[in-house]
């Protein structure tokens, strides 16, 4: 996944044959994932089917269910976010949170132990049966050897979107440009897919960032501005809490 991925365990299971079943488990879901949308191999399904090899109907089906997932960030973003720039398919920015998301149900069969699987600065986390949450720092974009703020994560995800590691790789899916005004946008949710995609979203949209999460059911988000200051937002909350 062109990515650092990195496992953190404590309770009952972190260095016995049930913690490392589920790593190999965790390990061998991710490089699926890699082999199935990584726009880097020309083997992957992906890239095969924006040669025209293949169809999304006769790839695997976890093709379908993340376009899918891109499409409708697509619809609430106005296009800010794509899963086709420039007309060719890409599903990177739906793929990473979703693919550490779902190798975490190998994490949450170990009993009474916490864990936090984080790839690419991005991560799902849950804390062990003593509820001590993990407590995560999120980076100064212009300083990352700084923190901006430090939060509790029980059960949950932390997903951060910014130029300050991989450049200006990120742009607005409506202009092909890159976001201006704003650095760096993290958002918090139970769920690594949405924290990731929105955190994407968010952050192409720019100027927009703090306005539009402030509407996402759920989410909690941190905009960190070009001039340093940085703004909390907290969307509505969901119906059924």
């Amino acid at each position: 996944m062109g990515t650092a991925v990195s496992l953190a365990l404590r309770g009952r299971h972190t260095a016995d044959t049930a913690a490392r079943d589920a790593w190999a488990a965790v390990v061998a879901d991710l490089r699926h994932a890699d082999a199935v949308f990584s726009t880097y191999r020309s083997d992957s399904a992906v890239s095969r089917i924006g040669r025209g090899e293949l169809t999304v109907a006769d790839a695997p089906a976890e093709i379908a269910e993340v376009l899918a997932i891109g499409d409708a960030a697509a619809r609430a973003s106005g296009g800010a976010f794509t899963v086709r720039p420039h007309g060719r398919l890409d599903p990177s920015g739906v793929v990473k949170g979703w693919a550490v998301e779902r190798a975490c149900r190998h994490l949450r069969a170990l009993d009474d132990t916490g864990w936090c699987l984080a790839a690419g600065g991005d991560l799902q986390a849950r804390a062990a049966d003593d509820g001590e949450p993990w407590r995560i720092g999120i980076e100064d974009p212009a300083d990352p050897g700084r923190l901006v703020a430090t939060v509790p994560v029980v059960d949950g995800a932390v997903a951060t979107s910014g130029a300050a590691h991989r450049g200006h790789h990120l742009v607005d899916g409506r202009t092909g440009r890159v976001p201006r005004g704003v650095a760096q946008v993290t958002v918090l949710d139970a769920s690594l897919t949405r924290a990731d995609v929105d955190a994407t979203t968010a952050y192409a949209l720019g100027p927009g960032a703090a306005d539009w999460l402030s509407h996402r059911a759920g989410r909690t988000g941190l905009v960190v501005g070009v001039d340093g200051a940085a703004v909390v937002v907290a969307g509505p909350r969901h119906p059924d809490r």
